[in-house]
């Protein structure tokens, strides 16, 4: 499990490194090829929560040149998640994608690419938005560095999504009145509809078992991999000065993330 600890970097990695691997990933996923990837030989991969042959399946297939995304850049577990919109033929469709190094080479490979009617919500298809997903970058500014007077600690973003996901919805808390949720870049929901705030740090089983959690301080942006009520799910969220403005959830329907323990 990549989960929150905060303290010094992964031997070898950096924030160059990581970026460079994300362009190389989108690079690669639109030529439908992984060679040019530094795959460890027990790279595991999975879309949608399905364990594939990386560089072969799925959207390997049939994605075409990224669009755009946004990322987080950890170089305490050396991983990476990034929200973007990636085309399958004519369509453009929300997808997420989760990278771990190892000694500089990719050991894990988490994607979650959205297709019409892969997300329900009470039995009815939840439509995506795309282009809201390119436009947030406007108004959230996701790769923009924080003020160090503002930054949240490594541990305060990553104990924000632990929290979230234990005790959903109780477990949204600290949201500015501002701050919005998109489902697929769909919905622009208010962050604080159908929630309520427990406080504390909440014990016992959670409610939403989550199986990555980390964050990327520099620019206050943190991450969650879970099963979101039957959905393969990323979560992202921007935090600065103890409050969140923005959360946005990638969710595509799945039996099993591929990397429940």
């Amino acid at each position: 499990m990549v989960s929150g600890g905060g303290g010094a970097s992964a031997v070898g990695c950096t924030r160059d490194l990581l970026k460079s691997t994300v362009d190389a990933y989108f690079t690669a996923l639109a030529a439908h090829s992984a060679a040019t990837l530094p795959l460890a030989s027990t790279v595991k991969f999975t879309e949608n929560g399905k364990v594939l042959v990386v560089g072969q399946d799925g959207m390997w297939k049939t994605a075409g040149t990224l669009k755009g995304a946004h990322s987080a850049l950890d170089v305490t577990t050396c991983s990476t998640a990034s929200e973007a919109v990636v085309p399958d033929g004519t369509m453009d469709l929300p997808y997420a994608v989760r990278l771990k190094l190892v000694n500089q080479q990719l050991t894990e490979i988490e994607t979650i690419a959205v297709h019409p009617g892969d997300y329900k919500v009470s039995g009815s298809s939840f439509a995506s938005d795309p282009g809201a997903i390119l436009m947030s970058d406007m108004t959230v500014h996701w790769e923009q560095a924080v003020p160090m007077a503002q930054q949240n600690s490594y541990s305060e973003l990553t104990s924000w999504m632990d929290k979230y996901f234990r005790v959903f919805p109780a477990g949204v808390c600290n949201t500015a009145s501002s701050c919005k949720r998109l489902e697929n870049g769909g919905g622009s929901f208010s962050c604080s509809a159908g929630a309520s705030c427990q406080a504390g740090m909440p014990a016992g089983t959670p409610v939403l078992k989550s199986h990555a959690i980390f964050a990327d301080s520099e620019t206050g942006v943190g991450v969650g991999f879970d099963d979101f009520m039957g959905n393969c799910d990323m979560h992202m969220f921007k935090m600065y000065g103890g409050m969140v403005y923005q959360v946005d959830a990638v969710l595509g329907a799945c039996s099993s993330t591929g990397w429940d323990k």
